[in-house]
């Protein structure tokens, strides 16, 4: 069934488009709120789903929590996750029930103000949607909605960044697509590094090892080197 659908919609991958900051929702709380206002702070996690979904949107967002369960990257902290419904039928209550069980998936109850379900009316989910290449219908005849499954990662001015295709995520891949996402200002030194040395295939939705940026990063390390002999060695000429 999951493959069935997946064959039904696709994700056209919209790399560098711009989500629209005026487009409003209500989020688990029943709060309303723009886009824009999750924007400006930290990378998103996005998901399209539905929150009656009898399979897929469930394995979608499985998949995410078991791709952030290793990372030390935090929601909230570092990044937010944000799940929004394809359906305007769904409801901020629906919603509230799914990010419970998102949550207890994931395992840090603390970290529940990074992660905001969205709903909204025909307007505004259609609009992000089609702005994130995420392709979706409605079957008049079950009232269920065929639709792709993936994710997207966006930079903090609402620039979609990178893709992730399909129900299960690499951890690693997720990890320096939100670094990448928040410009330096998260992750680790390592993970700069990393990014030196590989680059982004989007047909495959992974990082790969990227020949240029080792020998990049190896000339660096190179360099460095050379100098620390040069210095240790006027140092020592300097005592004598």
């Amino acid at each position: 069934m999951i493959f069935l659908l997946l064959l039904c919609q696709t994700i056209e991958q919209r790399l560098d488009a711009r989500v629209d900051p005026e487009l409003e929702f209500r989020d688990d709380a029943g709060r309303a709120l723009r886009v824009g206002e999750l924007l400006g702070r930290r990378p998103l996690l996005l998901a399209p789903v539905y929150y009656r979904c009898p399979e897929l949107c469930s394995q979608v967002l499985r998949g995410v929590a078991s791709a952030l369960m290793p990372l030390r990257l935090r929601p909230g902290e570092d990044f937010d996750v944000v799940a929004f419904s394809v359906d305007p039928a769904d409801t901020p209550e629906r919603a509230a029930q799914v990010k419970a069980a998102a949550l207890a998936r994931y395992g840090r109850p603390e970290s529940a103000s990074g992660w905001r379900f969205l709903c909204g009316d025909e307007n505004a989910t259609r609009r992000l949607a089609d702005a994130l290449g995420f392709g979706y219908r409605r079957d008049p005849r079950s009232g269920l909605y065929e639709h792709a499954a993936g994710v997207m990662v966006l930079t903090p001015d609402g620039r979609v960044s990178r893709y992730f295709l399909g129900i299960e995520y690499p951890s690693r891949d997720l990890r320096l697509a939100l670094v990448e996402a928040g410009d330096g200002r998260i992750g680790t030194l390592a993970d700069q590094i990393s990014l030196l040395c590989l680059r982004w295939d989007p047909a495959s939705g992974r990082y790969s090892l990227a020949v240029l940026g080792v020998m990049r990063v190896g000339g660096a390390a190179t360099a460095l080197a050379l100098a620390w002999v040069v210095v240790r060695a006027l140092r020592r000429e300097r005592r004598r």
